[in-house]
């Protein structure tokens, strides 16, 4: 009987890692780029607007 537990390091790096890696590097980069030039006003009144969305009370 093998009692050695496969751990994510032993199984190595898999194309689907990969994959979600890309993913998630496509989604955050311009999404920080944004953020990053967005004007101080822009950014309140996002979140702002999320809070709302959210069903949250914001004052």
């Amino acid at each position: 009987m093998n009692t050695h537990a496969a751990t994510p390091a032993a199984q190595g790096t898999t194309p689907a890692r990969w994959l979600a890696a890309s993913a998630a590097l496509l989604v955050a980069l311009p999404l920080l780029w944004g953020a990053g030039f967005a004007s101080a006003d822009a950014l309140h009144d996002t979140a702002h607007d999320v809070r709302h969305a959210m069903g949250l009370p914001c004052h």
